[in-house]
């Protein structure tokens, strides 16, 4: 897995060869809290304050990460121009997947995974929460990551990113225990 892992990472360019394992160097200006978003716009700097607080050892090059969470590789990657944030891990590569699994990943989007999605890039199925950076608050970005990691947990059997479930769709129980874990460990950031 980690070998597929690091394959798809460079296939989507996430990390350089040469990626640093400290913290943005630019340092933002100071900033208030926005009526629009409840709290201050995200920065990169603020990102990389709640990623390094869910996993101390993730790596950056100022724009990307990658860490682990619950035993699974993610990595985040950013546009500050586009204002766009993006977290995802592979799940399995598209020619092992059969229509029906192809079906029952969409019948998921409807209605169990959520802010996270499946999605196929580069013949690779993947799971991924996509979010305007500066929108983005610390417990909607430390839950889409649970819900990442659990969407490519659950794939082949309960298809869930864990917090919710609408109804009218196809899917079936939740796993909510991954989300509420990580969103204590933010508690104090």
């Amino acid at each position: 897995m980690i070998r597929f892992l690091l394959a798809a990472s460079l296939a989507l360019g996430a990390l350089s060869a040469t990626a640093q394992e400290t913290a943005p160097d630019a340092e933002p200006d100071a900033v208030t809290p926005d009526e629009t978003y409840g709290e201050a716009p995200m920065t990169l700097a603020r990102l990389d304050e709640i990623i390094r607080a869910l996993d101390p050892e993730a790596q950056t090059n100022g724009r990307a990460w990658q860490l682990i969470i619950n035993d699974v590789q993610v990595m985040i990657i950013t546009d500050e121009s586009a204002d766009r944030m993006r977290a995802i891990t592979p799940v399995r590569k598209i020619e092992e997947m059969s229509q029906e699994d192809i079906t029952r990943v969409l019948q998921a989007n409807f209605d169990s995974a959520l802010d996270a999605r499946y999605a196929i890039a580069k013949d690779v199925l993947w799971s991924a929460f996509i979010h305007p950076l500066k929108a983005l608050e610390k417990d909607e970005f430390i839950s889409g990551l649970g819900q990442v990691v659990n969407l490519a947990q659950s794939y082949g059997t309960l298809y869930s990113g864990g917090a919710l479930q609408y109804g009218g769709g196809d899917s079936g129980a939740l796993q909510r225990q991954l989300i509420d874990d990580l969103l204590k460990k933010g508690q104090e950031i």
